[in-house]
């Protein structure tokens, strides 16, 4: 084992000022953690630099892997160009004459667990880079590196692509939420404009008590556990005990809308509507959404992750040293369109329904990555 300081060079990234317009929308990407993780390399660039913006920063050559070291710790993906990123990545530039770039991008995407342990638990998830440098990788022969790298490739190449089948399902209902409300800019259907406030009952934050990692009546749901699309990832969940008191101000319910308050830019305002029969505690960064006679939480959710709804969080929230935050007053300021509740009723229908028929390849698709997890470990435990 080796520390990741020892046999490459350690980047964080910086944003730079965005005052200068002309810094901005040159050819070169600009990368955030919203572009790691879906794919080995990094996704097409939302931002990108000029030279003149490229000269504020430290780029980063091809091959380095992004590792996000604030919110969502742990996403990754390796640089297909000369590249910058933002302050919330540590880029690993490795020396290749000791690792293989691409076996690296696996080792180190064996710390998210690590990673998530040492981040603070009752503040926004943060490891610095003098801590991230010091963890260890192992550090075979470059000729076993390039043969795991192999073998792990096309499992991952496998278990990829029956993700993309599920994103599919992910698009189709976007497609069917604009078929059904109209584009919420030009609202061609004529419905009425409100705000979210109009659909609210009520909206509570959760619970700063801190959790643990094994002991606890609850799960408790955090930032990390809302996916960007919408969706849920219940691993790395901590539990807590909750009073009799407490219970119904920080307990979750089946159809409960919540909304990630404090993230970073990119990731603040995840949306997703909870589904599971058992109650779960929710953390001080999540608004428990409860609606009225007016409306219906998978329209609201529908919205919120829709490309408008996404540009309209980003555009209005507040940045905190790194941190962005919206609150639940500003969440229900937020101007949306106010269709019939039965037809927000039947999106809900076509929501449940797709989500229903999903539920084979999600399974089929959580025995792939357990697969690939365990290929994983016996990689690097010298098994293969």
């Amino acid at each position: 084992m080796v520390s990741i300081k020892s046999v490459s060079k350690v980047t964080t990234g910086k944003t730079p000022s965005k005052k200068v317009e002309e810094y901005f929308g040159g050819d070169i990407p600009f990368i955030s953690p919203s572009e790691l993780g879906e794919e080995p390399y990094v996704l097409k660039a939302k931002q990108t630099l000029t030279v003149n913006g490229a000269a504020q920063i430290k780029l980063v050559p091809k091959n380095s892997v992004l590792v996000c070291c604030i919110g969502s710790l742990g996403k990754l993906a390796i640089a297909d160009r000369e590249l910058g990123t933002n302050q919330q990545i540590n880029s690993v530039t490795f020396d290749e004459t000791k690792v293989f770039p691409k076996f690296g991008y696996y080792a180190l995407g064996r710390l998210k667990p690590i990673l998530v342990s040492m981040a603070p638990a009752t503040t926004v998830a943060i490891v610095s880079k003098s801590k991230f440098e010091v963890l260890e990788i192992p550090l075979p022969p470059l000729n076993e590196q390039k043969r795991i790298a192999a073998i792990l490739d096309k499992a991952d190449s496998v278990r990829r692509k029956r993700q993309q089948a599920i994103d599919l399902a992910d698009d189709f209902l976007r497609s069917v939420f604009l078929d059904m409300f109209g584009d919420p800019v030009s609202n061609p259907k004529g419905f009425p404009i409100g705000t979210i406030r109009d659909f609210v009952e009520t909206a509570n934050y959760g619970s700063s008590g801190k959790a643990s990692e094994t002991e606890g009546e609850y799960p408790m749901l955090r930032m990390g556990n809302i996916t960007y699309e919408g969706g849920w990832d219940f691993t790395n969940l901590k539990y807590i005990d909750l009073s009799e008191k407490d219970k119904p101000k920080y307990l979750t319910q089946k159809g409960d809308l919540l909304f990630n308050r404090t993230n970073s830019k990119e990731l603040v305002g995840k949306t997703a509507v909870f589904e599971e029969e058992k109650p779960m505690a929710i953390a001080g960064y999540l608004i428990r959404v409860r609606t009225n006679n007016l409306g219906n939480n998978y329209y609201l959710s529908g919205y919120l992750n829709s490309a408008h709804g996404k540009k309209t969080l980003v555009g209005m929230c507040k940045s905190i040293v790194g941190m962005a935050n919206i609150n639940a007053q500003e969440l229900q300021n937020i101007k949306i369109l106010i269709p019939p509740i039965e037809l927000q009723n039947e999106f809900e229908n076509i929501v449940k329904a797709t989500k229903q028929k999903l539920k084979s390849f999600n399974k089929s698709n959580e025995l792939l990555n357990d697969n690939f997890n365990s290929l994983i470990q016996k990689a690097f435990a010298g098994e293969l």
